[in-house]
């Protein structure tokens, strides 16, 4: 869920301060030089030697079919990464909880490896887990709410379902902003009460960003081969952005929703977070498909491919237009000095690059988007409660917990978001079906309008501004530029690629096209991500030094 919206609905300002002292915590804009921003912490062996750094999916296959490594050993040595850098260390704070069977899990797929079966890409590669996706395992899902805290699930989720098919090992469950970001104006990104607050792995007291906040940082610091997570609106391409990495917001329909506890019928999306474009369309077409629990993934029969890699060519910009969105080009934000970078490498790549104006048609929608996820999410979560064995079965059954458990709960921040989304009607109610008709079929309009008009491959933008502080008292800050409500809003497909950093904080460049082009938008992100190759291994430096 993207802040952007709370923001925008109410006057949300603040100091933001640091997670760990809640002193005044810097903002980078007001430092002086770049050089100094802060410190690295010592070297570990877990740091600079951790043999796996930056492994992609290929290199790990490849080790594991040289037999140099398996996957049991792939999967202890991120177990033994997470112990020593997650749980100590820098306590990153990214894992809620590791699989007690990961282990027995990636000696059976060697096992099936030495027999001669391999299943793809993806057999033996340990993958973490947004904890908002059931796994019908010893591991509960929980949402970060104390109100789930020790529920299982009595099936997978479809894509986890295709996760295991495919060999993958499931690694473990990442914390997230409680409810995915959907509790409170006045919440702090990547704090659940379930896990407490992640970091940044980059700059260790800014804003992982939300709401998968656990999964970006995780993927980012090497804690696994990639990650999945979820969005309703950001919540996979601003932590992606936030962490250094790539991140997927698949058209909805092109993953199940199954099995993930929602926000939003039309909006909610799973999608792949990993360290290179090539790793996120393996992990694209391998979740990819039709689920009978899930009717919109039927309107994505045909849609998806079987191989996306297929589209990644390191010439794909070649020939191609791109509408940039004007309001980005100019500003205080550090990301704009990126952007203007990432434009020359675009256009060198042989793409033309066409200003445009998509924000000042889609940002009047945010209040009737706000309350189409009101609506939404109370009829969402009563369907997925009421089919667990969880003590909490209704919205006003974890609103009831909450305010019984109020410091264990609520230590920080309310939830006036839960409590507005119980007092609405269902989704028959006149006023819900007139803001999802502004919302989304709006954001379609301008989408399709500026794709159409200017004749463009696709639109790029700035993801969103380098990390904030993270600030429990006041909650998430606002500022500067951020692109994800257009696709969110009108369900189309979104990626980002790391395009550099502002003062050691990554910020993403943001592809964005029509439903189902996948595909072309992953070739577009590949071909800028080689010719740029902007993505750094963070290093959990210490905060900002005045």
């Amino acid at each position: 869920m993207n802040r952007r919206i709370f923001l925008r609905n109410s006057s949300l300002t603040g100091l933001s301060l640091s997670v760990l002292s809640l002193s005044a915590c810097s903002s980078p804009a007001e430092k002086a030089p770049a050089a100094e921003t802060a410190a690295a912490a010592p070297p570990t062996a877990e740091t600079a030697d951790f043999e796996l750094l930056e492994n992609t999916l290929a290199e790990l296959q490849e080790k594991m079919q040289r037999g140099t490594l398996t996957s049991r050993g792939i999967t202890e040595l991120y177990l033994n990464r997470i112990k020593a850098l997650d749980q100590a260390g820098p306590r990153l704070n990214s894992v809620l909880l590791t699989n007690p069977e990961a282990l027995d899990l990636a000696h059976a797929l060697d096992q099936e490896r030495r027999g001669g079966k391999t299943r793809g890409p993806l057999h033996g590669i340990p993958i973490l887990l947004k904890d908002n996706i059931d796994t019908a395992d010893q591991q509960p899902t929980t949402a970060g709410s104390l109100a789930l805290a020790g529920h299982r699930a009595k099936q997978d989720a479809f894509i986890v379902q295709k996760l295991r098919a495919a060999g993958a090992v499931v690694l473990g469950k990442t914390n997230l902003s409680e409810w995915a970001n959907f509790r409170s104006t006045r919440s702090t990104s990547g704090w659940s009460s379930v896990g407490g607050q992640t970091k940044n792995p980059y700059i260790l007291d800014r804003t992982p960003s939300g709401s998968s906040a656990g999964s970006g940082a995780a993927a980012s610091a090497n804690f696994c081969a990639a990650a999945i997570g979820t969005e309703t609106d950001g919540s996979i391409v601003s932590p992606a952005s936030c962490s250094g990495l790539v991140g997927v917001k698949p058209t909805v329909g092109l993953w199940s929703r199954a099995g993930i506890i929602p926000i939003s019928a039309t909006q909610d999306t799973a999608g792949p977070m990993a360290r290179s474009v090539h790793d996120a369309a393996l992990l694209l077409a391998a979740l990819a498909g039709p689920d009978p629990r899930d009717p919109a993934t039927k309107a994505g029969e045909g849609k998806a491919s079987d191989d996306y890699t297929t589209f990644l060519k390191p010439d794909a910009l070649k020939g191609k237009r791109l509408g940039v969105e004007k309001g980005h080009l100019k500003g205080a934000s550090e990301a704009v000095p990126l952007l203007l970078a990432a434009l020359e490498v675009l256009k060198a790549q042989g793409a033309t690059i066409v200003e445009v104006e998509v924000e000042k048609l889609t940002d009047p929608l945010g209040q009737a988007e706000y309350d189409v996820l009101l609506y939404e999410f109370k009829d969402g979560v009563n369907q997925y409660l009421a089919g667990t064995d969880a003590s909490v079965k209704t919205l006003a059954d974890v609103i009831q917990f909450n305010i019984e458990h109020k410091d264990k709960a609520m230590p920080f921040f309310q939830q006036e978001i839960l409590e507005a989304s119980q007092k609405l009607g269902d989704l028959k109610t006149p006023a819900y079906l007139k803001a999802l008709k502004k919302s989304q079929g709006g954001a379609r309009a301008a989408l399709n309008g500026v794709l159409q008009k200017n004749n463009l491959d696709g639109i790029v933008a700035i993801t969103n501004a380098p990390a904030r502080c993270i600030d429990l008292i006041n909650g998430d800050s606002g500022g500067g530029p951020g692109f994800s409500s257009p696709a969110a809003m009108a369900g189309y497909p979104h990626v980002t690629v790391p395009m550099g950093q502002a003062y050691g904080l990554p910020v993403g460049l943001s592809f964005v096209g029509g439903p189902w082009q996948e595909g072309p938008l992953l070739g577009l992100a590949y071909a800028y991500e080689q010719a740029s190759k902007k993505r750094a291994a963070p290093e959990f430096k210490g905060p900002f030094v005045g």
